[in-house]
């Protein structure tokens, strides 16, 4: 690949950390996907990182939630964070909820349960850890319902790389998994406090968890002076 030699108003391409900051991942997830070929890429005289940009927007493209809404286009604004459009006056704010499963069965039956249940949310699905980390950070949900046993990415490491990152604290999470309780050791530093839902459960449990992580959420939502 022939290293671009200037960037334009839509850049060639981008660095390492506005990649990470573009996709909602941590650096090092963003390097570990260069190297295994997830992302085009090479490197500077000086060994740093330059990641095309097309190589940004096709992973994004590809991911499975882009199906349902209008598709992400990389923008140069992203690297500073997405800015989020204000509602009218009178149009009601949807709370969104992240749901990070890989069994297509289980994401129905939570895609059920929630437009039954919960019409005023806005459902995000997302196929695996790599995929639900990225779209965290675009979204930022009110709450996230997090599979442990996940490809990419495991539940535990998931929650562990969420809880580190200062944008997602008002962010609720509740855990839903096909494991026993005595299989749940391993992840045992990454559940504390945190609602865990058996999946032989999931339909009794849920509704009242998500009422609970919606309720709270709402809580500690920042509060805007009204004009």
């Amino acid at each position: 690949m022939t290293t671009p030699s200037s960037r334009s108003s839509e850049p060639d391409y981008f660095t390492t950390l506005e990649t990470a900051r573009i996709l909602g991942l941590a650096v090092r997830s963003v390097q570990l996907m260069v190297d295994r070929g997830e992302l085009a890429a090479w490197k500077t005289s000086g060994g740093h990182r330059r990641i095309a940009h097309s190589s940004v927007q096709k992973w994004l493209d590809e991911r499975p939630s882009q199906s349902r809404h209008e598709q992400t286009k990389v923008n140069p604004q992203n690297l500073t964070g997405r800015k989020k459009t204000k509602p009218s006056g009178n149009t009601p704010v949807k709370a969104t909820v992240l749901v990070i499963e890989d069994s297509i069965h289980y994401q129905n039956l939570v895609k059920l349960l929630i437009n039954q249940q919960f019409p005023e949310v806005e459902l995000h699905i997302a196929n695996d850890g790599i995929a639900g980390l990225a779209m965290a950070g675009q979204l930022q949900p009110a709450v996230l319902i997090i599979d442990i046993l996940l490809p990419g990415i495991d539940g535990a490491t998931l929650i562990t790389s969420l809880r580190s990152h200062k944008q997602f604290n008002q962010s609720q999470l509740i855990v839903m998994t096909s494991l026993e309780a005595s299989q749940r050791a391993p992840y045992a530093f990454a559940l504390t406090g945190l609602p865990v839902i058996h999946k032989p459960h999931l339909a009794a449990e849920l509704p009242l968890y998500l009422t609970k992580a919606l309720a709270q959420a709402k809580a500690e939502a920042p509060r805007t002076s009204a004009r």
